[in-house]
């Protein structure tokens, strides 16, 4: 049981703390590494992701977001509205005979303020779910990432605590071994040194992990939450071309639309509407009708300049369009560069250590205790070890981060949540 105790935790602690905490004191010898692997990558999703988004949908930063949709489109059925009133007018003038009159008057949208405004209200709202599109996904980005952080400091923890209690059992061990003369008291120091040296890193791990809590505590309010590791469903087919159907970059191609837009409403805005006057008016026993009309004469000021500031906008707007594609487009060619290759190494990686990890450290255990090797060489070895499968936690957490990191950034991140929850009801 000893001799498989180091690898078997090592093993447990790699892929999942429940394993691990059935393995480390098991008597039953080494893991079947096969069926782990099939049930890494065929997980995915399934069962924990529909949970999960109804919690997210709770949240206080996506209710604030749907109101703010809702806001848009209350707002385009306010824009679609006639913009004048008629204005009703009552007078009396008390004179030799007495007069009342009774007016109507109603301004006239001669330059298509209300087009124009309804126009610009869907930009708005276009703009607005956009963003919200963007934000959602930049949200969920940070949400799966805590989550995902989460695990891999639980499983750095339970790793460490595996290296840890392995450690005290082989100093109990050397102890023994120095009262029967096998070993020396200065190996001794060195295994009760690197005891030490495992005991500082399980404390670090330890904080590392509160802190991974904590961070998920802060977001959500709750600490056990519907996850697991998706590290299979990794991929570069749903990140698409970069172009203005891109929900990164549809708020900026929209915002190129609304520049354009502009200029048609300076013109509204600063449109002279006649307006129509209809009068009724009796003066003592007779009865008389009017019609007047008037037209505001722009002469002391021709927004001139105001509908040539809205011109430049349009310039400016399609530079900043520019800028975010050329950003988003530098990102997914570094995503579709280094996601395959992370993926490559973390298949490599994967292959040696279910392959070759459990028998290197039975050898080194058994040489360390029949005296073929050091001491040093031993603890040595055992370092390279724990080295190689902290490796592959990084890698795990390396492709984490790029596939979170391009999905929320681009916008497609929500989309791609959503169609995985379609394809979970098939």
């Amino acid at each position: 049981m000893r001799k498989s105790l180091i690898a078997t935790a090592l093993l447990g602690a790699i892929w999942g703390a429940p394993l691990f905490a059935e393995t480390l004191y098991s008597e039953a010898g080494e893991i079947a590494p096969a069926p782990l692997l099939a049930q890494i990558d065929k997980t995915g999703f399934q069962g924990w992701l529909a949970p999960l988004m109804s919690k997210v949908n709770q949240l206080p930063e996506i209710q604030a977001q749907q109101a703010k949709v809702r806001q848009a489109r209350l707002l385009v059925e306010a824009a679609d509205r006639p913009v004048y009133n008629p204005e009703l007018g009552v007078s009396y003038q008390n004179a030799s005979e007495d007069t009342y009159t009774l007016e109507v008057s109603q301004t006239l949208d001669w330059g298509d303020k209300r087009g124009v405004a309804t126009r610009v209200a869907q930009l708005e709202a276009e703009i607005l779910l956009a963003d919200n599109r963007l934000a959602r996904s930049q949200l969920y980005g940070e949400l799966l990432m805590a989550l995902v952080e989460q695990a891999q400091q639980a499983k750095l923890l339970a790793f460490q605590g595996g290296l840890l209690e392995s450690a005290k059992q082989q100093v109990a061990i050397a102890k023994q071994q120095l009262e029967a003369g096998a070993l020396s008291r200065a190996e001794l120091q060195l295994m009760q040194l690197d005891l030490a040296s495992k005991a500082a890193d399980h404390a670090s791990a330890e904080q590392a992990s509160l802190a991974a809590d904590a961070s998920v505590l802060s977001r959500f309010g709750e600490l056990e939450l519907p996850f697991a590791e998706f590290i299979g469903a990794l991929g570069t087919a749903a990140s698409g071309e970069v172009g203005p159907e891109l929900p990164a970059l549809a708020g900026a191609y929209q915002q190129v639309m609304m520049a354009k837009l502009a200029s048609q409403q300076v013109a509204a805005d600063t449109s002279a509407d006649p307006s129509i006057t209809l009068s009724a008016e009796r003066e003592g026993e007779e009865n008389k009708l009017g019609v007047g009309l008037s037209i505001p004469i722009q002469i002391r000021n021709d927004y001139r300049q105001a509908k040539a500031a809205a011109g430049t906008q349009v310039a400016i707007a399609e530079q900043d369009y520019l800028a975010r594609e050329r950003s988003l487009t530098q990102a997914a060619k570094l995503f579709h560069l280094s996601l395959p290759r992370l993926q490559q190494r973390y298949r490599e990686w994967r292959e040696l250590v279910l392959t070759s990890g459990a028998g290197v450290q039975d050898a080194l255990s058994q040489q360390w205790r029949a005296g073929d090797i050091s001491t040093s060489d031993y603890l040595q070895g055992q370092r390279q070890l724990a080295n190689s499968y902290l490796a592959g936690l990084s890698l795990e957490s390396a492709l984490y981060r790029s596939w979170l990191d391009w999905m929320g950034q681009s916008g497609q991140l929500e989309e791609y949540l959503q169609r995985q929850l379609g394809r979970e009801g098939v």
